[in-house]
């Protein structure tokens, strides 16, 4: 059935205010289900882990089953295949550095200039460290799509490592990561990605993906600040790892450093639960084809409520093209065809004539519009389209809690402006 709007938008405590959120790549408003989890925690459960007493013991079942719902949301294999951290940045960080120990002076690896500053950097720095050569894949000026000839070329070099996005935080492209992925492996290389800005838009599934690594930030979706990494567990569990030393050799322990952001992890639960719920209100008519496709219980919720959210926005997504393409001197970067739409998230970067970002997301915040100017940290992309001495672009990104006339609304606004 079609998403009820009015339903969706009671789910969002922060929504009651008079102002429109076209600031989601950045962060998302948080559902209902993420602050009750945390207010729960709080007061019910709030210990360190691995005590004998009532409230660690309770603490550490939201722990375990934060844990499980995720492994669910990324249709991991395992629960043990899911580590919590601070964030995506930080996690690469971790990650990038254990990896990194496994190279030898002379190897290569691949980061792309279509990438969030936070999937490149670490490797980079990583690879200095090690004597390893970074190889770089371009995306297209014109559409903002991943080079996919370039990195066949630099496959050829036998990579140690692909690090790749799902989507581009920057130009909405979604990159064809189940070909990528095919292509990485048969070159001997592993494959980490970037799931941060996708995970808001569609249905993950590592096992189909095969990836070896993928992680996401939750308040990118609907949660909490926190972050997490999916990874195989063959390989997490041969990884070294930099932790203290009475810390557990287990997984997912072992990566999971010091005393964790217990609340955060147990907000992060309750924005899997939003999506089941999601998928309960909203995905009766997708159960069987996917029920069919081997998904049960909660991830066959979940696969429902985010393919529901999914169809939604490509309605959102048609309809912010349209507004934005309607305004004269406006130019977007990145795909315009509307017949593309399923190879794009919602959001969409753009310059206003000769106006300075800064000042168009002023004028929009003044009329109660909020927007992100700059690079939002995909620094590579705003450098090779000419726009970073400049100020970078305006974005503009949906979530399936905005609304057509929101769309309006902004369009009316730049008209103005």
């Amino acid at each position: 059935m079609p998403l009820d709007l009015n339903l969706i938008r009671q789910q969002f405590p922060g929504l009651d205010r008079p102002a429109i959120f076209f600031d989601n790549p950045g962060g998302t408003q948080i559902s209902r289900q993420a602050l009750e989890r945390i207010n729960r925690y709080l007061l019910e459960s709030n210990a360190n882990h691995e005590g004998v007493f009532a409230t660690s013991q309770a603490s550490d079942a939201v722990l375990d089953e934060a844990h499980a719902a995720m492994a669910d949301f990324y249709n991991a294999a395992s629960p043990s295949e899911i580590i919590f951290g601070n964030n995506m940045t930080t996690l690469t960080l971790h990650i990038s550095r254990s990896l990194a120990r496994t190279w030898q002076a002379g190897d290569e690896i691949i980061v792309t200039r279509l990438d969030h500053d936070a999937n490149v950097t670490p490797w980079v720095l990583a690879a200095q460290d090690r004597g390893v050569k970074v190889n770089w894949v371009d995306f297209h000026l014109e559409d903002g799509t991943l080079d996919l000839e370039s990195l066949q070329t630099a496959l050829e070099r036998k990579p140690r490592l692909l690090a790749v996005g799902y989507a581009s935080n920057s130009l909405g492209t979604i990159n064809p990561l189940a070909k990528i992925i095919r292509m990485a492996h048969a070159a001997g290389a592993l494959v980490y990605v970037d799931a941060v800005q996708y995970a808001a838009h569609g249905p993950i599934d590592v096992q189909k993906l095969d990836c070896d690594f993928l992680v996401s930030s939750s308040y990118k979706y609907f949660g909490p600040h926190a972050g997490i990494l999916f990874g195989k567990q063959s390989l997490l569990a041969e990884l070294f790892a930099y932790k203290v030393r009475p810390a557990t050799d287990s997984l997912p322990g072992k990566f999971e450093t010091g005393t964790q952001n217990h609340e955060g992890i147990a907000g992060v639960l309750g924005a899997v639960e939003y999506f089941a719920w999601l998928g309960q209100q909203f995905g009766a008519e997708m159960s069987e084809g996917l029920a069919e496709e081997g998904y049960h219980g909660r991830r066959l919720e979940l696969k429902k409520g985010l393919n529901a959210l999914r169809a939604y926005e490509f309605e959102l997504s048609r309809s912010l093209l349209a507004a934005l393409q309607t305004l004269p001197g406006l130019k977007i970067y990145g795909q315009t065809d509307p017949r593309t739409l399923d190879q794009r998230v919602a959001t969409y970067s753009f310059r206003l004539r000769d106006q300075h970002p800064r000042e168009t997301a002023q004028k929009l915040a003044a009329a109660g519009i909020y927007v992100w100017d700059g690079n939002y940290y995909a620094l590579n992309i705003s450098e090779r389209l000419g726009v970073e001495e400049s100020g970078g672009m305006v974005r503009v990104g949906a979530v399936h809690y905005n609304t057509l006339d929101e769309v309006e609304r902004l369009r009316a606004a730049l008209e103005k402006c």
